[in-house]
């Protein structure tokens, strides 16, 4: 029996398209693709990858309020009442989603803490916005380099917590469940 060589027309056209996004990365050449020489990927895991790097690329950056047709505004967090801010919260928490913005480390702020860091962080922040259907934006409400407390008390698990002891020389907060627990929607594996 004779074995063709040839390649299969599927790995022809991944070949193909490969050549094509490598092409259209050249003006952005950087230390990027010095990863793909350290990994084996298959080609068409290559071409996602390029694909992802050239849309970053070329994704325009705007605040993300501008995202949405027509732009995504709130209202003001001082000109609303407990409830109102609890039906708007949920609703912008869910637009968010559909645009592929997941919100991180939530659970220590209650809900007119997460509102207002929403109108006053997330929504005026220019973020690129990469159009591609596996891309999420994750926005870490919960900067643990500002707050290492909060974070060693309601996210660190019991590793992280002994890593920053030690490498800190300091006495670690008291773990605890965050105080204000949600069901955020998470990203589509």
């Amino acid at each position: 029996m004779v074995r063709s060589t040839s390649p299969e027309p599927d790995e022809v056209e991944q070949l193909l398209l490969n050549a094509q996004l490598r092409d259209e990365l050249e003006p952005y050449l950087d230390d990027s693709l010095s990863v793909l020489c350290e990994k084996r990927l298959s080609t068409p895991s290559e071409n996602e990858f390029l694909a992802s790097m050239l849309a970053w690329e070329r994704a325009p950056a705007l605040p993300i309020s501008q995202w949405f047709q027509p732009e995504l505004s709130i209202a003001h967090p001082d000109s609303i009442d407990d409830v109102q801010l609890a039906e708007i919260l949920q609703d912008t928490i869910n637009k968010l989603y559909e645009r592929r913005i997941l919100l991180d480390f939530t659970e220590h702020l209650s809900d007119r803490q997460l509102y207002c860091l929403i109108f006053r962080d997330i929504l005026p922040s220019p973020e690129k916005k990469v159009d591609l259907p596996k891309n999420y934006l994750h926005w870490d409400c919960l900067d643990a380099g500002k707050d290492p407390e909060s974070w060693l008390r309601y996210y660190a698990n019991e590793e992280e917590r002994q890593m920053w002891a030690e490498s800190n020389q300091l006495e670690l907060p008291t773990s605890e469940a965050p105080p204000y627990p949600r069901k955020l929607p998470r990203q589509a594996l």
